[in-house]
């Protein structure tokens, strides 16, 4: 006997919405018939649930009980001096400026300099409308369902590739702005190129302007392809104090010998889901992730990656580290699989959660399939309260308490802060997560 599961509400509105919205959505032909091929498989699937193993400590089935109308762009609305305010430290960083306000590019307030001849760049939108046939390779409805919603509902994003054996000269400040006062939601997609021996640093950040209602919903995909010897310092950073949702999917090949370092700062969103999926494609290739997550209240933030070493001789670290108060909930799931071919990898994986309240929340799962014998991996996992020892040796040196405890827990996350190669990047983004501590 076949037994049709019942569908949520919000799983209802995002076949509605769908349906209501597919005529308008940029593209045709292939277009229309990809974004209809995913929204047919978010409606077998549904949304995640806890007995998806994956989706086990973020039921989204259970938290996403109504679904925001599709967002409105109105860039015309933002000025620089306002994304200047809400970017705080990253806004001083001298760097290329793409900007997105409210899921839509904005030419006006993006700024290129005429010397960025080593960079494409290309509005996702205008492509999707023409719909080349290169450009549909880029896409797959069956990466997960988040991934399929975000193909149907994908309004625009950035196309950016980096030619061959170039480099900016300066980072790419990709600017993901919410304005919105009514809730609404967001699909974004972004496909990064990185071509044989070229160079990139990205900067990710997503902010919500003043104004920006609270309960928004966005999803954002960021496709990353390194092709043989290329770099790319990938950064981002999400501090939301306006209580949205936030689904991120990070999908990064890496080529022959590239090199890729990635870092994610999610402070305060009221639930927050990163993805992050690692695939080596050639040989000799280098994997640096981490990332700082700092949540209070009843925040929740899921950090769940997967490293796979589908060829010999590539290396892998990934360091994650958490600051949880209040009731928060903190999750990291991270997986390293070495495929039975994957000989001489070398794989090492930590994930550690400073906790500033009994009543916050741990979940740690961390995994190794290992399918071959020559290989050097590992994982471990830890969780703390502040050293009352180190706190006292504060407090004996004429430090108030509060300020110790501070210096503390900044010296817990800096550690993978101090990653960013950047210099400039990185004092940023130590500037954004010591705000977010020193305010608690």
């Amino acid at each position: 006997m076949n037994v049709t599961p019942l569908k949520t509400k919000a799983e209802s509105q995002l076949r509605e919405q769908f349906d209501a919205a597919a005529a308008n959505l940029p593209g045709s032909g292939w277009v229309s018939t990809l974004r209809a091929r995913a929204m047919d498989a978010f409606t077998a699937e549904g949304l995640p649930n806890r007995r998806i193993e994956e989706w086990k400590y973020t039921d989204l089935r259970e938290r996403l009980r109504d679904i925001p109308a599709p967002g409105t762009a109105k860039p015309t609305d933002v000025s620089t001096a306002d994304l200047n305010e809400a970017l705080g430290p990253l806004a001083a960083i001298d760097a290329e400026r793409i900007v997105l306000v409210d899921g839509a590019y904005s030419a006006d307030l993006s700024k290129i300099s005429a010397e960025a001849t080593t960079i494409e760049l290309m509005s996702l939108a205008a492509m999707l409308e023409k719909a080349p046939p290169w450009l549909e390779g880029k896409f797959s409805a069956d990466s997960g369902v988040v991934v399929a919603l975000n193909t149907a509902f994908m309004s625009d994003g950035v196309l950016l590739k980096v030619r061959k054996d170039q480099d900016p000269g300066k980072p790419v400040l990709l600017v993901h702005a919410r304005t919105a006062s009514e809730p609404s939601a967001l699909a974004v997609r972004n496909v990064i190129s990185v071509e044989a021996g070229g160079k990139l640093t990205l900067i990710e950040a997503h902010v919500a302007l003043p104004g920006a209602a609270r309960g928004a919903l966005s999803n954002v995909v960021t496709d990353v392809t390194l092709a043989d010897g290329a770099a790319c310092d990938h950064i981002k950073s999400l501090v939301d104090a306006a209580g949205s949702t936030h689904l991120a999917t990070w999908n990064t090949k890496l080529g022959k010998d590239a090199v890729y370092r990635g870092f994610q700062l999610t402070a305060s969103p009221a639930l927050a889901r990163n993805d992050i999926n690692i695939i080596f494609n050639g040989e000799g290739s280098k994997l640096d992730l981490s990332g700082v997550f700092l949540a209070r209240g009843s925040e929740h933030i899921d950090t769940t990656l997967v490293v796979d070493h589908a060829v010999p001789h590539c290396e892998s670290r990934e360091l994650f580290k958490g600051v949880l108060a209040d009731r928060a909930h903190g999750i990291f799931q991270g997986k390293i699989i070495v495929r039975p071919d994957a000989q001489k990898t070398d794989g090492k994986q930590m994930s550690q959660a400073l906790m500033l309240s009994p009543d916050a929340q741990f979940s740690s799962k961390p995994e190794l399939e290992i399918y071959a014998d020559d290989v050097v991996c590992g994982h471990g996992a830890t969780c703390t309260e502040i050293d009352a020892d180190l706190l006292f040796y504060c407090r004996s040196r004429g430090i108030p308490v509060d300020e110790a405890r501070a210096m503390l827990t900044e010296s817990f996350v800096g550690e993978a802060v101090e990653k960013i190669e950047d210099e400039d990047v990185r004092e940023a983004i130590e500037t954004l997560a010591i705000g977010w501590l020193r305010v608690g």
